[in-house]
C-alpha cells in the first residue's frame, strides 16, 4: 500500500520533523510511505523514503494518483493563526484524496484555533470526510463533538518517539538547562531582555550549563544567538535535524525552560523538570494537564530577580513526572499507531 503523508514537514521544525519521526514509526511495515517535504534531499536523507517537493501541484497530484491512502501528519495544520492560506493548502490535499477515493486519515491533529468562517467550514467538511481522526488535545476533541465527527483522542505522539544516545554530551558539567525560545509577536525586545537578565543570573547562582536549542533554525536562531551571546560562557547552541538525536538531547538535561510544545513533551518524556513559556492555547492546555509551572508570555512577570528565583527554586525543588506518569502517557500515544494499523492493514 502506497500511503501520501502531508504536514508542515521538510521546513525545519524540530516538532514537525518528529511527528513524522512518530508517523514513519508506527506505521505498518507494509506500507510505503511519499511525503511532501520542503526539501526533499534532507528528507530522504534523514529518513531513507521517497519524498515529493510540496508546492509542486504536478507532482501532489502524480503522488495522489498513485497512492491508496493519504495522511495528514500530526500538530496544528488546520489553524489560520500563522497564516490564513495555511490550512486551504491541507485542506485542497484532503478534500482532493477524499473525491479520488482515498483512504484518509487526520493523525494526531491538534485542531485550530480557528478565527475565520471559510477554515471552519474547510475543517469541518475534511475532518467530516475522513475514514479516521485522531486528536491530541481536549479542545480539539471538543470541536469534533460539536460537528459529531467520530474521533479517537490520546496523547501527543511525540510521547511515544524513540530517542537516540548524544554520548558526548555527559561531558558538559552539570546542571544542564537546556531553553528553547522562538521568535513570536508576544517574545518582545523588553521581555527577551527580562528573560536574559534572569538567566544570566540563573546562571550565576546555580553555576549551569546552558544548551540553547532553536528548534526551527529559520525562525529560532537569531534568538538563540542572542542567548548564547548574552550569557558569554557556559552555554552552547545545539542545532539538531535528525529528531530522534534532538529528543536525545533531553536525555542529558536537567530543566527545561521551553516556548516550543515539543521542547516540553520531548523533556519531560526524558525525565526532566519543565517550565514553560506560552505563547498558545497548546502550551496551556499541556500546562493543565500535567500540571507544569509555565507562565504566559503576555503575563510574564517584571522583575528578572523573581523570575531567577522562581528557576532555582524549581531546579532544586521541582520534581518532574513520574516515570510511571511517563509510561503512561508513551503507552497512550500508542493509541494513534492502532488507528493506522486498523486502517491501513
Amino acid at each position: 500500500m502506497q500511503v501520501l503523508l502531508s504536514g508542515y514537514y521538510g521546513k525545519g521544525n524540530g516538532g514537525d520533523e518528529a511527528l513524522l519521526a512518530t508517523l514513519l514509526q508506527m506505521l505498518p511495515s507494509s506500507v510505503k510511505p511519499i511525503i511532501l517535504s520542503g526539501n526533499c534531499q534532507i528528507t530522504q536523507e534523514l529518513y531513507g523514503v521517497s519524498s515529493v517537493e510540496r508546492m509542486q501541484l504536478t507532482s501532489i497530484g502524480k503522488a495522489l494518483t498513485s497512492s491508496d491512502a493519504l495522511i495528514w501528519g500530526g500538530g496544528s495544520l488546520i489553524q489560520d493563526t500563522t497564516g490564513y492560506l495555511n490550512p486551504f493548502y491541507y485542506g485542497m490535499i484532503m478534500m482532493t484524496a477524499q473525491k479520488m477515493g482515498l483512504i484518509t486519515i487526520a493523525w494526531g491533529q491538534g485542531i485550530g484555533p480557528i478565527k475565520h468562517r471559510s477554515t471552519y467550514w474547510l475543517a469541518k467538511r475534511c475532518f467530516a470526510g475522513c475514514s479516521q481522526v485522531s486528536v491530541r488535545d481536549h479542545n480539539s476533541a471538543a470541536l469534533l463533538s460539536e460537528w459529531r465527527i467520530p474521533y479517537t483522542l490520546a496523547p501527543d505522539p511525540v510521547w511515544a518517539l524513540a530517542s537516540k544516545p548524544i554520548p558526548e554530551l555527559e561531558k558538559l558539567h552539570t546542571p544542564r538547562i537546556a531553553i528553547a525560545l522562538r521568535s513570536h509577536s508576544l517574545l518582545t525586545k523588553a521581555r527577551l531582555d527580562k528573560l536574559i537578565q534572569a538567566l544570566v543570573e540563573f546562571q550565576q547562582v546555580t553555576g549551569s550549563f546552558i544548551i540553547v536549542l532553536p528548534f526551527q533554525p529559520s525562525y529560532d536562531l537569531m534568538v538563540a544567538q542572542v542567548l548564547d551571546s548574552a550569557l558569554q560562557n557556559n552555554s552552547q547552541i545545539i542545532s539538531m535535524e535528525d529528531p530522534q538525536l534532538l529528543k536525545g538531547v533531553f536525555r542529558y538535561v536537567d530543566m527545561v525552560i521551553g516556548m516550543r510544545l515539543h521542547s516540553l513533551i520531548m523533556g519531560i518524556s526524558e525525565g526532566c523538570r519543565c517550565f514553560a513559556l506560552s505563547y498558545d492555547l497548546k502550551i496551556n492546555m499541556l500546562i493543565e494537564e500535567l500540571g507544569i509551572p509555565g507562565w504566559d508570555l503576555a503575563a510574564l512577570p517584571s522583575d528578572p530577580k523573581f523570575i531567577c528565583q522562581t528557576w532555582v527554586r524549581y531546579l532544586t525543588e521541582g520534581k518532574s513526572l513520574s516515570s510511571k506518569e511517563v509510561s503512561s502517557l508513551a503507552k497512550r500515544a500508542l493509541i494513534h499507531q492502532e488507528i493506522l494499523h486498523t486502517t491501513l492493514n
